[in-house]
C-alpha cells in the first residue's frame, strides 16, 4: 500500500480515537471470518483462513524423522511461512523475505513451545514412535494468497485448524528392537489418529494508534501503526507468546496491559472460533 496523505492519517486517528473505525467497527471488533480445512488432499492437514480481505493458507505434512536433541520421547514441529509475490506488490523481492521471516518467527514463538517442548500447540510426546530413534516431524507451511492486515492473526487460526485436521497414520515398528539398530517403520494411511489442539493457541494482535490500540488492524491501519504487540493465548487465557512489532516503545505497564486485554478478549474469541473450526471439520470440502 502507498503512502498515505496526512488528512488521511489524522481522519483514521480520529476514528479510532472515538472508538469508530473506517470500516464501521469498534476498536476491539473483528471482520469476518471464514475457515474451511482439508483444501490439500496430498497433506496431513490443511486449512484456509480468510480475514476480511486477507487470505492465508496452511498445510500439514507428517513425515517420518528423528526425536530433537535431548528430548529422546518427543516429536517434533517445523514452521514456515511464504508470502506470494501475488498477494502484494511489496512482497516482491526482499521484503517478502523479510515479512515471511517476521511470521515464521511470530509463529514459532507461538506454538514450539520452549526448549524443552513445554507450552507447545500440541503434547509433542504424541508424536514418538521409538524413544531416541524414530518420531514424526510435523512440517507446518504458511501461504499468504492476499494481504489486508493481520497476516499474523489470520496465519495463526490457520494453522490451529490444520493441526486439527490433521490425521497421523497408524504406525507398527517390524524390525529394529536392538539400541544399535534403526527400527523399521511400516506406515499404515488408511488408519489415522487425529492431534489434541485443545491447549493450541491464537494470536490476538493490538495494533497502537495514537494512544489507542485496537484488534484486526486493516492495511491501511496497520500502514501508520507506532507499534503492536501479538499475544498468543489459549482458550485457558495461558499465554504462550509474545511479539513487539513496529519502531516506537512502549512502557512496559503498556505492554501489560495490552496483554490483558488479549487475554479478556480470548475468554469469547477462542471459543468461537473452536465452535468455528469444529464446523469446518464436518463440512465435506469435495461437497
Amino acid at each position: 500500500m502507498g503512502a498515505i496523505s496526512a488528512a488521511e492519517v489524522s481522519y483514521i486517528e480520529g476514528g479510532i480515537a472515538q472508538n469508530l473505525r473506517s470500516d464501521g467497527r469498534g476498536r476491539l471488533d473483528f471482520r469476518n471470518i471464514a475457515i474451511t480445512t482439508g483444501v490439500i488432499p496430498q497433506a496431513n492437514g490443511s486449512s484456509r483462513c480468510k480475514v476480511g480481505g486477507t487470505d492465508v493458507m496452511v498445510s500439514v505434512k507428517a513425515e517420518l524423522g528423528n526425536p530433537p536433541k535431548g528430548r529422546p520421547s518427543h516429536g517434533g514441529m517445523q514452521i514456515k511461512v511464504e508470502c506470494s509475490p501475488t498477494a502484494n506488490p511489496e512482497f516482491e523481492g526482499r521484503g517478502g523475505e523479510e515479512l515471511s521471516l517476521e511470521l515464521t518467527r511470530g509463529l514459532e514463538r507461538s506454538f514450539l513451545g520452549g526448549p524443552n517442548g513445554s507450552g507447545a500447540a500440541i503434547d509433542l510426546s504424541t508424536l514418538r514412535i521409538v524413544d531416541g530413534k524414530t518420531c514424526w516431524v510435523l512440517c507446518i507451511d504458511g501461504l499468504v494468497l492476499s494481504s489486508d492486515g493481520n497476516l499474523l492473526d489470520a496465519l495463526s487460526i490457520a494453522v490451529k485448524a490444520a493441526l486439527r485436521n490433521t490425521g497421523l497414520p497408524k504406525v507398527e515398528v517390524v524390525a529394529g528392537g536392538a539400541e544399535d539398530e534403526d527400527p523399521e517403520i511400516e506406515v499404515d494411511d488408511e488408519e489415522s489418529s487425529q492431534l489434541d489442539v485443545s491447549n493450541a493457541p491464537v494470536i490476538i494482535t493490538l495494533t497502537k494508534v495514537g494512544k489507542s490500540y485496537f484488534v484486526d488492524a486493516t492495511a491501511e491501519e496497520e500502514s501508520h501503526m507506532r507499534s503492536a504487540v501479538s499475544v498468543a493465548v489459549n482458550r485457558k487465557g495461558v499465554v504462550c507468546g509474545v511479539t513487539k512489532r513496529g519502531g516506537e516503545g512502549l512502557e512496559p505497564s503498556t505492554i501489560i496491559d495490552m496483554i490483558s486485554v488479549a487475554q479478556q478478549i480470548a475468554l469469547t474469541y477462542i471459543p468461537a472460533l473452536d465452535l468455528q473450526i469444529a464446523a469446518a471439520e464436518s463440512v465435506d470440502p469435495d461437497s
